[in-house]
């Protein structure tokens, strides 16, 4: 591993990611919201697999690199638009991560590979990009879900939690099972687990 090049290019990620202008509270302070995100995403990487490769530490802190710039708000409502956006983010990230790999040193394969992860290419099928997105979905019910769950009635809820739950893993699963998650919203993931849908 090369600890040089994977520093360098954690760096430029943070750096880029610390230019958001939207902030989270975290434990007291303020912080840019995907930069933020950032430090989730690799503090599950590191519960799911202790010690990850070069790769998928960089998929996973840059799963949502400069996400303010391309705003929902720029494609039409409702699902088509949603997907659309969706869509063109996976693009946009792995570009991004890719250019900043390229800057610092790694070879085509490793960057093809966390293209790949950041891309989603290839959930359900390739080890890797299964780890990342269970790292997202850990991310989004440990840190989002609550904020979500205020916003939504129970049907919105419930479908949330099926369509989560299907992305992931049995290893994520497991997770997902473990977390604390508030007190009134337990029921509500017992409820969705019984029928995960389709």
């Amino acid at each position: 591993m090369n600890h040089d090049r994977l520093s360098n290019a954690i760096e430029l990620i943070d750096r880029a990611n610390a230019e958001d202008p939207h902030h989270e509270v975290w434990q007291g302070q303020a912080h840019p919201k995907e930069w933020l995100y950032a430090r989730h995403m690799s503090r599950w990487l590191e519960k799911l697999d202790p010690a990850p490769s070069e790769a998928r530490q960089l998929a996973a802190r840059g799963q949502h690199i400069r996400r303010w710039t391309v705003p929902r708000e720029d494609y039409p409502e409702g699902r088509e638009g949603y997907l659309r956006w969706r869509k063109f983010l996976y693009r946009f990230h792995a570009e991004q991560v890719a250019s900043i790999m390229a800057e610092v040193g790694y070879d085509g394969d490793t960057i093809a590979a966390v293209k790949r992860m950041v891309g989603k290419e290839g959930i359900k099928r390739d080890d890797d990009v299964q780890l990342i997105e269970d790292v997202a979905c850990l991310v989004f019910l440990e840190q989002y879900f609550p904020a979500f769950a205020k916003k939504y009635d129970e049907d919105k809820l419930v479908d949330i939690v099926r369509k989560t739950w299907k992305k992931m893993s049995e290893a994520g699963h497991h997770a997902a099972l473990a977390l604390d998650l508030p007190e009134d919203l337990k029921p509500l993931v017992a409820k969705a687990l019984q029928s995960p849908g389709d």
